[in-house]
């Protein structure tokens, strides 16, 4: 199974992890709807919607970058129908964008405690909502329809709350997406999962953070690779479903244990682990 001709509808594909499995799956030939919020180059955050289309484009595929934040209802909806106008419906949704902010309780400022809220949590559960009616049409048609969000694990402990407790809230409230709605869609053939890196990962994200080594990380790629093959298992087994994915477990389940090509240095085995991995 691939991903020719499918459509999937990232969120916060612009750069990044986003834009490295949109990459990955317009190598097969698929559809990609680009919907972030950068439309101007930022010197800070390299990449806009549109660098990302050529960058699909380049790859394979066919791309429809979208401005869209995802915090806005309006804006998701009339996304999803520019989708379904441009490529005849939506088979795959990422639920990608995300905020972050590694704060303790007294330095958060409720400012950013909305907004990572606003993003993660209500963000993926608005997407999900807003494909679903066609992700339903493409199960119907037996086009093996999927829904990824980019998180973690759910391990309720706390010492994955104490230091950050308003970015883990949102984080896991992803999460809870994808163990609720793994079993809400499961009649329908809409297979849910979540994927997470073991490895902290180089991207322009995770660069604006002070005392980050990117040479100690994983390049965005590992992540890619790992979402390929979620978003080519079968919907029709029970298996594929409700699962959090950690990326290398996941590849070596598919026997792919020579990582080193992921490495942001060569020969590096070091790697700054990310959270939420016990």
């Amino acid at each position: 199974m691939d991903l020719k001709g499918k459509t999937l509808f990232i969120t916060g594909a612009s750069r990044g992890i986003g834009l490295a499995i949109a990459r990955r799956a317009a190598a097969d030939g698929a559809n990609i709807v680009i919907a972030a919020k950068t439309s101007e180059p930022n010197p800070k955050l390299p990449g806009t919607i549109y660098s990302a289309a050529e960058e699909v484009r380049a790859a394979g595929g066919q791309a429809l970058p979208l401005q869209v934040d995802i915090r806005e209802e309006e804006a998701v909806l009339a996304a999803v129908q520019q989708a379904v106008m441009t490529f005849g419906g939506i088979d795959i949704l990422v639920n990608n964008a995300s905020a972050i902010s590694l704060t303790d309780t007294e330095h958060t400022p409720m400012k950013r405690y909305d907004l990572m809220n606003q993003i993660n949590a209500r963000g993926t559960y608005l997407c999900t909502q807003a494909c679903l009616p066609e992700l339903k049409k493409s199960a119907a048609a037996g086009r093996n329809p999927h829904v990824l969000n980019m998180s973690p694990p759910l391990s309720m402990k706390a010492h994955w709350f104490a230091p950050h407790t308003a970015y883990t809230m949102a984080k896991y409230g992803m999460s809870m997406c994808t163990l609720g709605h793994a079993g809400e869609f499961r009649p329908f053939g809409i297979a849910v999962n979540s994927l997470w890196p073991r490895t902290a990962i180089a991207t322009a994200a995770l660069q604006m953070i002070p005392g980050v080594d990117l040479g100690a990380c994983r390049k965005p790629e590992i992540l890619a690779d790992a979402a390929y093959l979620i978003l080519t298992s079968d919907t029709r087994d029970a298996k594929n479903s409700g699962n959090f994915h950690i990326d290398d477990t996941l590849l070596a389940a598919h026997g792919q244990t020579d990582l080193d090509r992921y490495a942001v240095t060569p020969g590096n085995r070091k790697f700054i682990p990310d959270f939420f991995v016990d």
